[in-house]
This record gives C-alpha cells, sequence and structure tokens, in this order.
C-alpha cells in the first residue's frame, strides 16, 4: 500500500504542470459566486479527459457540477469537494482557486493507482461559498447523501483541520417608512433609515447580554437616496452565529425582537429576509487525523492544532449528512488573515503552489487509505453515527 501512495505522489508531481495551470487560470480569472463559468468549464473539461463523467447543474445551480470515476464494482464512494468563487471587488482572496487545483489533481492521481481496488470517486464542483453558498441547496437536495465520506481542501496560515464552525444565519432587515421633503414637511414623513439605525443601535446592546461564542455583526446596506429626502427604504445585512444551532435559534428571536422593536418604535415596518443558514460542523476526530497524518506524510508544513477562533462554512451542512473533513493547507504566514490582498498575492506565489501540491498528495492519500482499509472507514463511520446523534 505504500508503493501505490508512492505513485499517487509521483502522478502528482507528474501533473504539476496542468494543476497549477488550473491554479493559476482561476485565480487570474475570478469569478464570483454563481458566475463560475469559465472556473466550471476547465474544471469539467480537465476531469473529462481522464475518464470522469461530467453531470452540470447539480440541485439547479448552473455553476455546480458532479463528476464521476467508477473503478471496479462495489467499494466506498469517496467525495472530493472544491470551490471556485472568487471575493467581488477583490478576487482570489479566500485562495478557493487553491482548492479548485489541488481537489482535480487528487482525484486524477488517485483514479491512475487504484489498480484492482474497487471505489468510486465523486468531485464536486460547490458554487457561490462566499455568497449563496451553494452547498445548501445541495443537501437539501440529497446530492451528498450517498457519500461514504466527504473530503475537502482549503489554504491557511498554518496546516491544520477545522475542530469546530459556529452555526450562521444570514439575513436582510429590509425597512419601509413614507418619504417627504426633510425641511418642508418632515412631519408627514416616515424614515426608513431610523427604523435601520434604532435596529443597530438595539443589536449593539444586545451583543453585551449574549454568551461568548454568539456572534452578532452587520452593515447598513441602504441608508436613502439624499439628505433632502426622509427615506421611505433603508436596509441593513446581518450575521448571527454561534457554536450550535440549538442555542443559535434562541438568539434569532432575541434579534428578531430587537429589530421588530425598532420598526414598532419609528412607525416603519420590517421585512425580515432570510439569504442563508449553515451549520455548525460534526467532527469526527479520527477522520481530522487521517487528514493530519497524510498532510505530514506529503510534507506539508506548520503543522498546528485545530483553530480555537473560527468562523462558518456551508460544508458544515455536509457534515450533517455524511461524515465530512477539511484539511487547511499553509501558505501564508502565521496570523495574515484571508479576504486579504496578501492572500491574494500569495495565491499564485511559490509558497502558494507548494501548497497546491502538496494539499493534493494530501486528499489523495487520505482518500486511498479509506478505499484500501475498510476497517478504518467502518471506524470513521461509527464515531460519525455517534457523534451526528449527539
Amino acid at each position: 500500500m505504500k508503493e501505490i501512495k508512492r505513485r499517487i505522489y509521483e502522478t502528482i508531481d507528474g501533473m504539476e504542470s496542468v494543476i497549477l495551470a488550473i491554479n493559476d487560470f482561476i485565480h487570474s480569472h475570478p469569478e464570483i459566486g454563481n458566475q463560475e463559468f469559465q472556473a466550471v468549464e476547465l474544471l469539467t473539461r480537465a476531469l473529462a479527459e481522464h475518464r470522469f463523467e461530467v453531470e452540470r447543474n447539480v440541485a439547479g445551480l448552473a455553476t455546480a457540477f458532479k463528476a464521476t470515476f467508477r473503478n471496479g464494482d462495489g467499494g466506498p464512494t469517496i467525495g472530493l469537494l472544491c470551490e471556485y468563487d472568487a471575493l467581488e471587488g477583490m478576487g482570489h482572496g479566500c485562495g478557493h482557486h487553491m482548492q479548485a487545483a489541488s481537489i482535480t489533481g487528487a482525484a486524477i492521481a488517485l483514479t491512475q493507482c487504484l489498480g484492482d481496488l474497487s471505489a468510486t470517486i465523486e468531485v464536486y464542483g460547490t458554487p457561490a461559498e462566499e455568497t449563496t453558498s451553494g452547498k445548501v441547496p445541495m443537501v437539501q437536495a440529497g446530492v451528498f447523501d450517498h457519500l461514504d465520506v466527504a473530503l475537502m481542501m482549503h489554504a491557511g496560515d498554518r496546516t491544520t483541520v477545522d475542530g469546530k464552525t459556529l452555526a450562521m444565519n444570514k439575513f436582510d432587515f429590509i425597512f419601509r417608512g413614507k418619504s417627504a421633503h426633510a425641511a418642508i414637511a418632515p412631519d408627514q414623513g416616515v424614515s426608513a433609515l431610523d427604523g435601520v439605525l434604532l435596529a443597530y443601535h438595539a443589536l449593539e446592546y444586545l451583543r453585551e447580554h449574549v454568551r461568548s461564542d454568539v456572534k452578532i455583526h452587520g452593515v447598513i446596506t441602504n441608508g436613502g437616496v439624499a439628505p433632502n429626502i426622509v427615506p421611505e427604504y433603508a436596509s441593513a445585512q446581518y450575521y448571527v452565529r454561534a457554536n450550535d444551532r440549538q442555542h443559535l435559534n434562541t438568539v434569532l428571536e432575541r434579534v428578531f425582537n430587537a429589530v421588530r422593536g425598532a420598526a414598532m418604535a419609528t412607525g416603519t415596518t420590517v421585512t425580515i429576509e432570510e439569504k442563508k443558514a449553515t451549520e455548525n460542523k460534526i467532527n469526527v476526530e479520527r477522520l481530522n487525523r487521517l487528514l493530519l497524518d497524510n498532510a505530514i506524510e506529503a510534507g506539508c508544513e506548520k503543522i498546528s492544532p485545530p483553530r480555537t477562533s473560527t468562523g462558518s462554512t456551508d460544508f458544515a451542512n455536509v457534515t450533517h449528512r455524511v461524515p465530512g473533513a477539511c484539511l487547511r493547507v499553509a501558505f501564508v504566514p502565521l496570523g495574515t488573515s484571508s479576504h486579504t490582498e496578501e492572500w491574494v498575492r500569495a495565491g499564485v506565489s511559490p509558497e502558494g503552489h507548494k501548497a497546491v501540491m502538496l494539499a493534493a498528495k494530501a486528499i489523495a492519500g487520505s482518500a486511498f487509505d479509506l478505499i484500501a482499509d475498510p476497517e478504518l472507514l467502518k471506524e470513521i463511520q461509527a464515531e460519525y453515527a455517534v457523534a451526528h446523534q449527539g
């Protein structure tokens, strides 16, 4: 088995120019969520050229895809997930182009080295992680339910796994009032902006009296059109997060009460629109350890324990259906925040290229271990069943 894994690494090394060309093309052609058509075309073409059967428009999403390779009869089904959306106005400040390149390389190399081992490898293109979160409707459509394990890679400032992620809801709070001339007839107007501002302050006060893991943060997205017109429309967008969904739901009721109270106090009306909801991740420590072990074996650097401070991801929703884990691979200095120009520049640097190649090896090696060792897979699924029930 060590010999096969060595061949997987060699195959990935032999594909370096192909893998890095994918990385650099997507980086230099950033596309925001649900508009990643060039990335999807590039990835699906590369997979189809290596005997993957490609299905597009998965779950009704124009830039979601599934690519399947079957080796023999039976065996486990391993899902390898990748993202490829960029940040609006910034480009690839979260490293999703690196996911696309490393996962594609890992999948192709793995299929070329399985020999007579039976398995199904499925690559999933999951769009719009930064905006509408494509995995959410894909999960709702049951796209991942048949997988034995789902694996993903993400760039990082250290090599680690996600110990936890926060459950999260994203909302638009839309206030409506009545326009009027702000100087001549202010008494005839009702300011929607007043409603937004009062809601903003109410939520600031609420932030002081919630559990320490709860995060409430937002921005005003529309404050009116001109200072001499009483705003008849104003809006804010908020994220609300917590360690677990059950507690988050209790916080949301308090958030809604604050927002509705602001509308009542200002004589406005408010509409609360949920834009997306992601869950907290279900952890399987044995699967996390498998990814880190393979990261070490592949030569990854800056191996670290799971982060204590974390955000939210739609990959967590996947883990509520099947065992899943995400490997983060270092490519920037420790402490360098994502969603920055530093991440954008590093995405095509020698360090970024090295991280892509190492991630491909670690993901492919982990998937191979799951295929070659049925007892390992059983152990992971048994731990997941307990964690999921809890």
